[in-house]
C-alpha cells in the first residue's frame, strides 16, 4: 500500500475549526489518509462500496463523509446523545440509508460486530479512554477483514509537554514526561497519551502491518483563533498541515503533533 498524504486532527481543544472533515485544518490530513486507503481498498476489492466500522464515531463527522461517498458505515459509540445527533446529521445529509448506529464500546464490540465484518475500521480518539488500549486494538483487529485497514488516531505525549511549557506551566510539562499515562495532573481531561513507538508496537503486537504513521495538528492547535479570520488564512493553514506531512521534514516534526495517525493493514 503506497504511503498516503496526510496531516491534521484533535486534543488540545475539542472545538473543530471551521470546515467539514475533509477541509478543516485539524482533520483534513486524517481525511486525506483515509481517502487514499479507501481508493486502494476499492481497487483491491473490485467494488466501489466498502463496509466501514467507526468505533467511537460520536456525532458522525467522519461517518457521514464516508457515507456521502457511497460506503456503508456502522458507528459504534457509548453515548446515546451522540448517536441521536449522528442520525440527525445523516438524515440532513441524505445518507441515512448508508449509516447505522449502535450503542456500545470497544469492550462490547465483539458482541455487536461479527469477525472480519469491515474493510476499514476507524478507531479515533478512543484509546485514550478505554480501560485497556491493547484489548481495544485486538477487538478492532478481529472486526477488520484480511487485507483491510485500521485507522487509529490517538493523543501524543510529546505534544502535551510542549503545549504545557508554552503556557508557562513547566511543572506540568515535566509531569507529562514522568507520568506513566502522559498526564499533567488531576485536572488533565485525558486519561492517557501515547508515545509513537509504544503505539506502533501495540499495533504490531496484534498482527497488523503498519503502513503509515503521521503527526497531525502540528500547527493548527498552536495558532490563535484570531489569526484565522478568513477563508484564505484557514485554507493556507490546511495546506501547510497537509504539506508538512510529506517527506523527511514531516517525519522530524511528528513529535510536535497533538495526535498520531496510524494506518495499518491486516495481512491477507
Amino acid at each position: 500500500m503506497p504511503e498516503p498524504q496526510d496531516t491534521a486532527a484533535p486534543e488540545r481543544s475539542r472545538r473543530p475549526r471551521r470546515g467539514d472533515v475533509a477541509t478543516a485544518p485539524r482533520t483534513a490530513g486524517v481525511w486525506d489518509g483515509i481517502a487514499t486507503c479507501v481508493r486502494q481498498l476499492q481497487d483491491r476489492a473490485g467494488r466501489a462500496q466498502l463496509d466501514v466500522l467507526d468505533l467511537g464515531g460520536g456525532t458522525g463527522g467522519l461517518a457521514v463523509a464516508l457515507a456521502a461517498r457511497g460506503h456503508r458505515v456502522l458507528v459504534v459509540d457509548p453515548s446515546p446523545d451522540a448517536l441521536a445527533a449522528l442520525e440527525r446529521r445523516a438524515a440532513e445529509a441524505g445518507v441515512g440509508d448508508h449509516v447505522r448506529s449502535v450503542q456500545g464500546d470497544a469492550a462490547t464490540l465483539g458482541e455487536l460486530v461479527g469477525p472480519a465484518a469491515a474493510d476499514l475500521v476507524c478507531c479515533h480518539e478512543v484509546l485514550e479512554y478505554v480501560e485497556d488500549p491493547a484489548d481495544a486494538v485486538a477487538a478492532v483487529v478481529r472486526a477488520v477483514r484480511p487485507g483491510g485497514v485500521v485507522s487509529l488516531l490517538a493523543a501524543q505525549r510529546s505534544a502535551a509537554v510542549v503545549a504545557r511549557a508554552l503556557l508557562g506551566r513547566f511543572a506540568e510539562a515535566a509531569q507529562v514526561l514522568d507520568d506513566r499515562d502522559g498526564r499533567w495532573g488531576a485536572t488533565d481531561p485525558l486519561p492517557r497519551r501515547f508515545d509513537a513507538a509504544a503505539l506502533v508496537a501495540m499495533v504490531e503486537a496484534v498482527g497488523l502491518d503498519v503502513r503509515h504513521v503521521q503527526g497531525v495538528r502540528l500547527f493548527s492547535d498552536l495558532v490563535p483563533e484570531a489569526l484565522l479570520e478568513g477563508e484564505e488564512s484557514r485554507a493556507a493553514l490546511t495546506d501547510l498541515e497537509r504539506r508538512i506531512g510529506d517527506g523527511a521534514l514531516g517525519a522530524q516534526l511528528v513529535a510536535l503533533a497533538t495526535q498520531l495517525h496510524v494506518l495499518a493493514e491486516r495481512p491477507r
